[in-house]
């Protein structure tokens, strides 16, 4: 018999117990029940590891207590930076006056590389652990401790069920991040697995961001071999520490709210392949392609970081070099976002060439173009290591001769989203290693990305033939205009030719803009996505704005181009420092912000990130590197909705193709795929999900027709092979919708939603399986009937015990009353679905159905169980607070501090609410406004949040905020 405890959690502790980790149970560890760290361990690993703890041990217990204090004031709203505040405690405030004549000395928490005493930590693994420890806490299954600190929490379900995935392992850690954050207040990651696929994340990663982890030479999933493979590869003592010291980055979002980032495989494996050829000092090059949207500035970032701080490097230089002005002020944001210590940027030729001279050892930002007026060598020094991002484009003119006769020593590393194509072999040349046999030192591929969910795939969506460019004049045209012209050039050329005539005609602009606004607001807006126009020059942005401005009114679009040799002010309203244009993509990336497109001719086509954007509208000729650069600007991961990005292209690129994208890999050749083939395998596809229900008459309405679909499909088994072909039919509808081709399919594909919807399990369980319907589909579903409502029965949920018998005797069978009691049932718990007291209602009924379908209860039985469960949800949901009363205080403070604010109180309403709302909820009780204790307690912490934390010191906000609470919490 195969179950979760004898096959996945029993292989991963023998796996890890063979990599050198000491298995201890949960039951011998000597911690109390409030204890998320096993203190005995602490204490020892300080002593082991401080020759000052170790002459007086009484040392030790004057850092736990600190320890013990940041670990009891973590709260679901701080854990990610209480997170952060653990490892700056372990290597940066980590200073104790144990010295001579208490002079302040740094302490050891853990042998790390730089300290060389990574074999001095004790590495144990533990499972079935209890949080709190007493009856009633919540098991992990299995938690691996680092000096008694749980390092990384892993949740595991069972291989032999489908409707089972990792997925649910995941969103119970994401559960217990919320109902025991103390216990990740140490995480370097978490993982899940139900023995087929290995998932791992940050703390308070949403689950469907979370990656797997693979080698080079093994990138397999669907077996406990292949999730042994990632255990063995991922969870070693060395990777640990690694990932904890340098792999794992703190950042903070527009919206100045902390979130945590753990590197990926691919980068891990770039970053320290860089770093081991400069600690070798051989070769001292690499070339790396990592396709567009797998993190390669994060790579970049991770790599400088390990390479600063490494001892034996003895404090290099790090260049990240960019191509581009715009790049180089995202990459330089990023960096600073993530709170990277000693850097600078190199705005200008004169600042770059000074830190040189000067030989400053930090991390330097730039653009290639500030090498050009480099004169001969600016250091000699060998310790220099230079990441050029997108190094086949303009660093092999003159200006990367110029970098490296400057840096004649360095260290030069090549960075691509896109593979090398035939025009660029000089890029293998003076990147690649001869070591590296494929011209790569790492390579990661389009393909190695969409199997990861890493970025999504691209489709492109033909547009009526009359919008089309003529082929024949286009390709004549733009064939002059090759790769290897400056803008300036391209521009000028292009006045000599045909091309502007075509792409200026008032009556074309007019038509593609029509086409956009009515394809942006059927198939785009509706999903909540947004879009990017791309256009042919500056003049064409004017032009196609104003014509959009028409059809969608001018809040919903923006231009965003370069403006600075407007020498007429013809762009004007357009020209926007840095920090202005940062905001408008602030704005762009918002959901809840009107600004939908953002229109573009050179700008925003590399480099730009926003995981919002799903459409480009593409009427610009482009090819090789610039297109599928651009293109993929569309391919960020965002939500469960959106599953591939779109191209509309009106220029006829994607007739070939082979020929738009002209490289040496012939995977790129499938990077796009056509939504004509895709409209063409529909109705294939739903045959296939119909098949399930031959005989069914779908006309027949109600809980009678439902009922009879549901009994075609009567296992766990065929129920997920239905749910997984209706997944596959779901996604290609939500991306070809609202198309007219749909329009005959649509009363099938309604039903077969709707029955669909009626066997997901209740529990959320087998979340790969059971994905979230598209947005698309969930406005067709809503606009229909609700299926599975028992409108003559209700009387049925406040039945007594006493009259069930004669319920039964009343429908003569237990089979079909059975089965209308529980439709009903399924509908109650899934419209609570975020309720905790629904969530168990679900964990029960699933558990009534397989004590049923073992034969282990009889069909009496079950019905009098759902009857019962049945009442339960009906209690369960007089109980139910709405939102709008739970939310009440929080709109009142939110009120009243957006009244005091001014410009001498520069406070954040959104954030000092949270943190009155955070701790009140902590601290009161039922009653607690009648009791002195009660009031006492909340009256303190109110202070310390308006008067300590905030500096608010007027004593009428203050009571009218106390006011606030007393009444609404």
């Amino acid at each position: 018999m195969f179950n979760e405890d004898n096959t996945t959690e029993q292989m991963i502790i023998n796996t890890l117990s063979k990599n050198g980790w000491e298995y201890i149970s949960p039951d011998e560890l000597d911690r109390e029940a409030s204890d998320a760290m096993v203190e005995s361990m602490v204490r020892d690993a300080l002593v082991r590891l401080n020759p000052e703890i170790a002459e007086d041990e009484s040392r030790a217990d004057t850092v736990i207590y600190k320890l013990r204090t940041l670990f009891l004031s973590t709260n679901p709203q701080n854990l990610v930076t209480q997170n952060e505040e653990f490892k700056k405690m372990v290597f940066e405030k980590n200073s104790y006056p144990f010295g001579e004549d208490g002079r302040q000395v740094s302490i050891n928490f853990f042998g790390t590389e730089i300290n060389g005493m990574l074999d001095k930590n004790q590495y144990v693994v533990t499972n079935q652990w209890s949080y709190p420890k007493k009856e009633g806490g919540k098991r992990l299954d299995i938690v691996l401790l680092v000096n008694g600190f749980p390092f990384v929490i892993g949740e595991l379900k069972t291989p032999v069920r489908a409707a089972i995935t990792w997925l649910d392992g995941a969103q119970d850690i994401n559960k217990y991040e919320q109902s025991i954050p103390q216990m990740f207040v140490a995480n370097v990651f978490n993982f899940a697995t139900e023995g087929k696929c290995y998932r791992y994340g940050s703390v308070c990663m949403p689950a469907a961001k979370w990656g797997p982890w693979h080698t080079t030479d093994d990138k397999s999933d669907g077996s406990l071999a292949a999730v042994q493979t990632s255990i063995n590869e991922m969870i070693t003592q060395y990777k640990i520490m690694d990932l904890f010291q340098f792999f794992t980055l703190y950042a903070t979002d527009s919206k100045y709210r902390k979130y945590k980032v753990i590197a990926r495989y691919q980068q891990y494996e770039g970053a320290n392949m860089i770093v081991d050829r400069v600690r070798a000092g051989y070769p001292k090059k690499g070339l790396i392609w990592h396709f567009q949207g797998s993190g390669k500035s994060y790579l970049m970032e991770f790599a400088a970081v390990k390479l600063r701080m490494l001892p034996d490097l003895k404090n290099p230089t790090v260049i990240i070099v960019d191509d581009r002005l715009d790049l180089e002020s995202q990459i330089t944001a990023q960096f600073h976002t993530s709170d990277v210590g000693n850097l600078e940027t190199a705005a200008t030729r004169d600042q770059l060439m000074t830190m040189l001279r000067q030989d400053i050892r930090k991390i330097i930002i730039t653009t290639i173009f500030r090498f050009g007026e480099a004169d001969g060598e600016l250091s000699a020094r060998d310790n220099i290591i230079v990441m050029v991002d997108e190094c086949h484009r303009t660093q092999e003119g003159d200006l990367g001769l110029k970098m490296r006769a400057a840096l004649p020593n360095a260290f030069f590393f090549g960075m691509t989203g896109t593979p090398i194509n035939r025009t660029d072999k000089n890029t293998f040349a003076t990147f690649g290693a001869t070591e590296d046999r494929s011209g790569y030192m790492s390579k990661y591929s389009f393909s190695d990305s969409i199997r990861d969910h890493a970025t999504l795939p691209l489709n492109f969506e033909p547009v009526p033939i009359d919008l089309k460019v003529d082929r024949d004049t286009m390709d004549r045209e733009f064939d002059v205009l090759t790769d290897d012209l400056s803008e300036s050039d391209k521009a000028e050329l292009s006045k000599r030719v045909n091309m502007q005539a075509i792409m200026y005609n008032p009556q074309r602009i007019h038509k593609v803009c029509a086409h956009i606004a009515k394809h942006f607001t059927e198939k785009i807006r509706p999903n909540g996505y947004k879009a990017e126009v791309v256009v042919y020059d500056r003049p064409c942005c004017i032009k196609y704005k104003d014509e959009l401005d028409k059809l969608l009114g001018p809040d919903c679009s923006t231009i965003v181009m370069d403006t600075n040799d407007d020498k007429a002010d013809v762009y004007k309203a357009y020209h926007r420092t840095k920090d202005e244009e940062a905001k408008v993509l602030d704005r762009f990336r918002d959901p809840n912000d009107p600004l939908e497109i953002v229109i573009v001719t050179s700008k925003l086509l590399t480099g730009f990130d926003a995981p919002i954007l799903q459409a480009m509208y593409l009427d610009k000729p482009m090819k090789d590197h610039s297109l599928l650069q651009a293109i993929c600007r569309t391919n960020r991961t965002y939500d469960d909705g959106k599953t591939n990005g779109l191209i509309i292209d009106y220029i006829g690129i994607f007739d070939n193709v082979a020929k738009a994208l002209d490289f040496d890999e012939g995977s790129m050749k499938k990077v796009i795929s056509n939504i004509e083939d895709v409209k063409k395998q529909i109705p294939a596809l739903l045959r296939k999900c119909l098949s399930y229900f031959m005989g069914v008459d779908r006309t027949v309405e109600g809980w009678e027709g439902l009922m009879a679909a549901q009994e075609c499909i009567p296992t766990n088994a065929i129920k997920d092979k239905f749910a997984a072909d209706y997944q596959v039919l779901n996604r290609a509808w939500n991306a070809v919708s609202p198309d007219p081709i749909l329009n005959p399919l649509q009363p099938d594909y309604v039903w077969l939603t709707k029955v669909f919807e009626s066997v997901k399990p209740t529990d959320g369980g087998g979340g790969l399986i059971w994905a979230a319907l598209g947005a698309k589909t969930m406005e067709i579903v809503n606009s229909n009937m609700d299926v599975g409502e028992v409108h003559d029965d209700e009387e049925i949920l406040t039945l007594d015990a006493e009259l069930i018998d004669a319920f039964i005797e009343k429908h003569k069978g237990a089979k079909n009353a059975a089965k209308r009691v529980e439709i009903d049932l399924v509908a109650r718990i899934q419209k609570h679905s975020d309720d905790p007291k629904f969530l168990k209602l679900g964990d029960k009924l699933e558990l009534l159905r397989e004590q049923h379908e073992q034969g282990l209860i009889n069909s009496i039985e079950f019905l009098k169980m759902l009857l019962q469960l049945a009442k339960e949800a009906a209690q369960a949901e007089k109980e139910v607070v709405p939102e709008e009363e739970l939310n009440k205080g929080k709109a009142a403070l939110t009120e009243l501090f957006n009244g005091v604010k001014n410009n001498k109180t520069p406070i954040i309403v959104e954030r000092i609410v949270n943190d009155i709302d955070d701790i009140v909820k902590i601290i009161r009780f039922d009653g607690w406004q009648k009791t002195t204790g009660g009031t006492q307690e909340i009256k303190k912490a109110l202070r310390s949040v308006v008067w300590v934390k905030y500096k608010i010191k007027d004593k009428d906000v203050f009571d009218k905020a106390y006011s606030y609470i007393e009444q609404y919490y």
